[in-house]
């Protein structure tokens, strides 16, 4: 069962966990995932008593990515990929981002695709030795959508997003400390305790001045005009391309793709 469970175990310190959690599939971030993860979020965002969330995954990993066999179905349409995207990862995202109280994504094992989005949104990220980033979707033969590009693209800048987008390689934690998606890394046997650590340093600071910065920085950030329709539909004009099933029915498949560019 594929879920996002919620942890108040250390509520009366201010921290609240939220666990990515589908077993078996090295917690790919399912559709009921992403709505649950923006209706914890939206929850928390109203309550108070909570000075900081730190998301992580079970068993020992992030996420890899979204769930791909949910695709034919969840993605089967320009204007099922349109929902998918601008009606449930993109809110998810947003809502994250947007959350009054500071967030630290806890990263060990896999953190690629919809992984490192979730974790790039965070306010903060601390990650183990053998944790792994990337966003290999070239290989699925599509981009990244804008409403999950933002936040990316926001945190690590042009040249970065680039470089993880067109190459779709998967590397390590000091590279990707070296690329700025990190904050810190710490050997594998230490992560959890760092990652709580760091959530007990905002904890204990004022919760209002917290709140204030993490506002104002977001004020202050160059503003970016939304996209028209035109755009909207140039971002997703892939949906019906021969690359884009190849690249789906390849990974299902469990075999290599081989693209036409068409």
């Amino acid at each position: 069962m594929s879920e996002v469970l919620r942890d108040d175990s250390l509520l009366d310190e201010g921290l609240v966990t939220l666990m990515l959690s589908n077993p078996g599939k090295l917690n790919a971030i399912s559709v009921a995932m992403w709505r649950a993860l923006r209706a914890h979020l939206l929850a928390l965002d109203a309550e108070p008593h909570v000075r900081a969330i730190v998301i992580r995954g079970a068993g020992g990993n992030f996420a890899a990515g979204a769930d791909i066999e949910e695709f034919p179905v969840e993605r089967g349409s320009y204007d099922a990929l349109r929902r998918y995207h601008g009606e449930v990862i993109g809110p998810t995202l947003e809502a994250l981002a947007n959350c009054r109280h500071p967030s630290v994504a806890l990263i060990e094992g896999v953190c690629v695709g919809g992984g490192l989005e979730i974790a790039a949104h965070c306010d903060l990220r601390i990650a183990s030795e053998g944790s792994r980033f990337g966003v290999p979707i070239n290989k699925l033969g599509f981009p990244m959508a804008p409403g999950e590009l933002k936040g990316v693209l926001a945190l690590v800048g042009r040249a970065t997003a680039l470089e993880i987008l067109l190459e779709g390689r998967v590397f390590g934690a000091a590279e990707a400390r070296e690329k700025g998606l990190l904050t810190r890394v710490v050997d594998d046997e230490s992560v959890e305790e760092a990652g709580y650590t760091c959530a007990r340093r905002i904890a204990a600071g004022a919760p209002l001045a917290a709140q204030a910065n993490k506002w104002l920085i977001t004020r202050l950030a160059p503003a970016v005009p939304a996209l028209s329709e035109a755009e909207w539909q140039r971002a997703f004009a892939y949906w019906d391309s021969d690359d884009h099933r190849e690249g789906v029915a390849a990974f299902l498949e469990k075999r290599p793709p081989v693209f036409q560019g068409r």
